[in-house]
C-alpha cells in the first residue's frame, strides 16, 4: 500500500474516532481501557500515528456500538448532518427575524397610539 495513502487513511480513521468519542463525551482514558492499552496507545491511533489494524477498528467500532464502515465515513456523514442542521438553523433565525420586525411594529404602533392618547388627555 502507498506509504502516503497509508498515513492520510490512518489519519482520518483517528479523527472519525476522536470525533465520535467527543460525541459521545468519552475520554481518551475511557476508551483506551475498553480496549485494554495504554493511554499514550490510543493517543497514536486517535492523531494517526499508529497503523491501525482492522481487528483493532472493529473493537473501537464495537466500542462505540457502530459498524467499521460508520465509523470510517463518520466525518463524512458529520459534514452532511452539520450542512442540514446549519439549514435549518438559518430557516428558524429567519422566521425568528420575521416575528421580530412583526413585534417591533406591534411595539410601535401601541407606542404611538399610547403618545396619541396621552396627548388628547393633556
Amino acid at each position: 500500500m502507498n506509504q502516503v495513502f497509508k498515513t492520510q487513511s490512518n489519519k482520518s480513521a483517528g479523527r472519525n474516532i476522536r470525533a465520535i468519542r467527543h460525541k459521545n463525551n468519552w475520554s481518551q482514558e475511557d476508551v483506551a481501557n475498553k480496549l485494554g492499552i495504554s493511554i499514550p496507545a490510543f493517543s497514536k491511533i486517535e492523531t494517526g500515528i499508529t497503523d491501525v489494524n482492522l481487528s483493532r477498528l472493529q473493537q473501537i467500532a464495537d466500542i462505540f456500538e457502530m459498524s467499521l464502515v460508520q465509523v470510517l465515513v463518520f466525518e463524512e456523514i458529520q459534514e452532511e448532518f452539520q450542512s442540514t442542521h446549519l439549514q435549518e438553523a438559518k430557516k428558524k433565525l429567519e422566521q425568528c427575524e420575521i416575528e421580530i420586525v412583526d413585534l417591533q411594529r406591534k411595539v410601535i404602533g401601541l407606542y404611538e397610539e399610547l403618545r396619541n392618547k396621552t396627548a388628547v388627555a393633556v
